[in-house]
């Protein structure tokens, strides 16, 4: 446990340092906004690399080698179910509440008219089919360094070490629940559920524990069958390039605590559904984890 706490210590106080810079420092709308927060991402890695020297445990069992053989469709399932899900949590939140779909995609034009930006006619179905093509296709790729930075920590380093005291499932809770307070300064920043609602920012951040343990299970789940950190940072980047893609055609005030982004408890039901299956699969696995 005592590698445990030295990176739990040394990630949140990186973390939460930089963070809370930010949010002096005009938080998420601030110049240098996004680049701070792919910046933390890479903070867990940095972190058990630290850890790693500073206990003198080495690398050996870093979980970069993919072992790819008999391992594809864990890959492939990671590049793609969890867009597909997301995208299908999308359309399902559109049919519970079709007040807020709207197909000319009207609030997108409204954003881009706003910046002074003319839009020839038909060319925001062109964008929106280049952004689907985008987050799909190339997404898990384009992300894959941000995303490693965070799965190095939390699948490749803390969910072994917790597999050595716990059951894969605890497991899997515990490593999401932290994974998901370690968001808490950024969303107390108004990141993913804003900063007009009840409790907040308290019931944004439960929403986020919530939604961590959720990812964990699938990230877990392929991190176990492949023996490597890889697929998990592929999901990870799935879900980041497609997450936003149901704000093209979302229009009126919505709960983001429902959906239509697969935060909301109906925008990411496929997902939900995924994490749980995953977690259900996870106590019929090996519960060795090593790289």
């Amino acid at each position: 446990m005592k590698r445990i706490y030295i990176f739990l210590g040394i990630c949140f106080a990186l973390t939460w340092s930089l963070e809370f810079f930010m949010m002096a420092n005009g938080g998420l709308s601030s110049t240098f906004g996004l680049l701070m927060l792919s910046a933390v991402m890479l903070i867990p890695a940095i972190s058990t690399i630290l850890t790693r020297l500073i206990t003198k445990e080495g690398f050996k069992n870093f979980g970069i080698r993919p072992h790819l053989k008999g391992n594809v469709r864990w890959y492939l399932s990671a590049w793609f179910l969890p867009s597909i899900l997301i995208g299908l949590g999308a359309i399902l939140y559109f049919l519970i509440f079709p007040e807020h779909f709207d197909p000319t995609m009207s609030q997108m034009v409204s954003q881009y008219e706003a910046q002074g930006v003319a839009l020839p006619e038909g060319s925001m179905t062109a964008l929106f089919i280049s952004q689907l093509a985008m987050g799909l296709l190339l997404g898990p790729a384009l992300n894959i360094i941000t995303t490693s930075g965070e799965e190095i920590g939390w699948r490749g380093y803390l969910l072994p070490k917790l597999m050595d005291k716990f059951s894969p499932r605890l497991s899997v809770i515990i490593s999401g629940a932290i994974w998901g307070l370690w968001h808490a300064p950024v969303i107390a920043m108004g990141h993913n559920y804003g900063l007009d609602y009840p409790f907040f920012p308290w019931l944004g951040i439960f929403a986020m524990i919530l939604w961590c343990i959720v990812l964990a299970a699938f990230f877990s789940f392929v991190t176990i069958k492949t023996k490597s950190w890889l697929p998990a940072s592929i999901a990870h980047g799935s879900v980041n390039s497609f997450a936003s893609i149901s704000v093209f055609f979302t229009i009126g005030d919505v709960s983001p605590f429902i959906g239509p982004l697969p935060v909301g408890i109906v925008g990411g039901a496929g997902v939900i559904l995924l994490g749980i299956i995953s977690f259900i699969k996870l106590g019929k696995e090996q519960t060795d984890l090593t790289f």
